[in-house]
């Protein structure tokens, strides 16, 4: 079984999503020996954004020189995830959504006959026999019941993208408060890390 492992924040070792990340890929390896971890951290060798080269490429014109090896890359990235048993990503919120180093992942693996297809029913999903586990931290609060709510664009479009490859059930560990303040930084953190020592290894 292949677990791949990706890190988005810039935030190096006083990362929250980081920390709960790496203690969900634990558990995990804890629980099967055998299990194959790949590791990818995108603030450290970050993707390119995709430009109008990466686009004409993808549709059949020869690829620029300037983004050859990037398109290698990219194909690369893909390769790994679709490999993937089990997908962890850390997730900070930055500005109510993700960072755009994760975003640049994404738009890598969603691609068109690969991840989804278009077809008479509408979209299809074909990257549903994957397990996600996400760990998101956010420096406020944003539930459905708090004043914050209608920024929330972190769990919502990650539950949307994930969704629409054909993943339902994606699970996410929440870190919420973490700039509050002190206590409930540490009330955060230590909830999260119970919570990815109890995942379930299944």
């Amino acid at each position: 079984m292949k677990l791949l492992h990706i890190d988005s924040s810039v935030l190096g070792p006083h990362s929250v999503s980081r920390q709960v990340s790496a203690a969900a890929v634990e558990r995990l390896r804890q629980a099967n020996p055998r299990l194959v971890v790949n590791y990818r951290d995108l603030s450290q060798t970050p993707l390119a954004h995709l430009s109008g080269l990466h686009l004409a490429a993808s549709q059949g014109a020869a690829p620029d020189p300037s983004v050859r090896d990037d398109i290698a890359t990219g194909q690369a990235v893909l390769d790994e995830f679709l490999a993937a048993d089990i997908v962890v990503i850390g997730a900070p919120m930055y500005n109510f959504t993700i960072p755009s180093q994760l975003k640049a992942w994404i738009d890598r693996i969603l691609v068109a006959g690969k991840t989804f297809k278009y077809g008479a029913g509408g979209v299809e999903g074909l990257a549903g026999n994957k397990r996600v586990i996400i760990a998101i931290s956010r420096g406020g609060y944003y539930g459905a019941d708090t004043p914050m709510a209608a920024l929330e664009h972190l769990e919502t479009y990650l539950r949307g993208v994930f969704g629409f490859i054909g993943v339902r059930n994606v699970e996410f560990i929440p870190a919420d408060g973490i700039q509050v303040g002190p206590e409930h930084r540490e009330k955060a953190v230590a909830g999260a890390l119970q919570a990815a020592g109890n995942l379930n290894a299944a």
